[in-house]
């Protein structure tokens, strides 16, 4: 895994978002409907909710603004209702592209995808056709200079706490679990004091593809653009080495 630094994407994507706060704020406040509707308004009964709080926070979401969220989607008059839609293709050269979407309108948000994979001259493929290039894992970041922890003291705290991985990069430290104990480590990780920069179940590739041409990646940079900026989308997956 080393060779792709997971911190400077993340602080990449930090400095897009709050550019966008709205956008990011919008998705988790979505994400707040689906772990109060599915497991109730106590997070300390939901683990769920737990994560999209813990995701909340570190993306400097007001207390108060994740309070109204919650108190919001657990009123016997919330209408809110979103369903999840997972939709994978292909970029230029072919590079794998999964996008995660919560939505309320599943008609809308295909149309707005399929648009931003046609605009980049890239096309939708059927359910499965890239998804079996990646992993599923538990994917947790620690900045390393905000962490006091020593990196043997960090990673036998994840283990004992049930990780499966631990590497340590340059600028960071990166947690795998498998999806199931996600919520476990983080919350053993978070505890224990460590400055958590991300913390997601994510789609890991297993091999990355690199892109030279300059049109492949001015069509690769449209497309992923174009998602971005759509509030159904949550997550977009490559395995683009950038």
């Amino acid at each position: 895994m080393s060779g792709h630094s997971k911190f400077a994407n993340i602080k990449h994507k930090k400095e897009k978002n709050d550019a966008k706060k709205g956008k990011i704020f919008t998705v988790i406040g979505r994400e707040l409907v689906m772990a109060v509707k599915a497991g109730g308004p106590d997070p300390n009964n939901n683990s769920k909710l737990r994560d999209v709080i813990a995701k909340a926070k570190a993306n400097n979401m007001p207390n108060d603004t994740i309070e109204r969220g919650i108190k919001k989607a657990a009123g016997a008059d919330s209408a809110d209702s979103y369903e999840k839609a997972v939709y994978e293709g292909y970029g230029p050269n072919g590079v794998a592209i999964i996008v995660e979407t919560l939505t309320d309108n599943k008609n809308r948000t295909a149309g707005n995808v399929r648009n931003a994979f046609t605009k980049g001259n890239g096309s939708i493929g059927t359910q499965g056709c890239v998804s079996y290039m990646f992993d599923q894992k538990g994917q947790i970041i620690i900045d390393k200079e905000e962490c006091e922890m020593d990196a043997d003291e960090l990673m036998m705290l994840a283990l004992d706490a049930g990780a499966e991985d631990f590497n340590e990069e340059e600028d960071s430290y990166e947690v795998l679990t498998a999806p199931d104990d996600f919520s476990a480590v983080r919350e053993a990780i978070e505890n224990a004091g460590a400055p958590i920069a991300e913390a997601q179940v994510a789609m890991i590739p297993q091999t990355y593809v690199d892109l030279t041409d300059e049109q492949a990646l001015k069509d690769l940079q449209r497309t992923l653009d174009l998602l971005d900026e759509d509030d159904d989308v949550t997550d977009v997956w490559t395995n683009w080495n950038e």
